[in-house]
């Protein structure tokens, strides 16, 4: 278990690779009995299989979320600094 504390997407991200991971099996499922010369899948395994771009594209809008907080964050801490005094040696 971690200690970190979830960022803004992390949820996204984890729900993406189970989603990812669903239709990665559903894709090994529908496409082994093509090799194993048995009869196809009905045709909603084929559907199924396109939770693999789903999960996909969860995960990817989790990892932008993401970034983009931790830009936000940056930029509030940025802003939030004392302006730098000049050195010495600069004068």
């Amino acid at each position: 278990m971690s200690d970190e504390t979830p960022q803004a997407g992390d949820l996204l991200v984890r729900i993406g690779a189970i989603v990812f991971l669903v239709g990665a099996l559903a894709t090994l499922v529908t496409v082994l009995p093509l090799f194993l010369g048995t009869r196809p899948l009905p045709w909603e395994f084929y559907w199924v299989s396109m939770l693999m771009g789903a999960g996909f594209l969860l995960a990817g809008a989790g990892v932008v979320r993401s970034a983009a907080a931790q830009r936000r964050q940056a930029e509030a801490a940025t802003a939030a600094a004392p302006p730098a005094s000049p050195s010495p040696s600069a004068r």
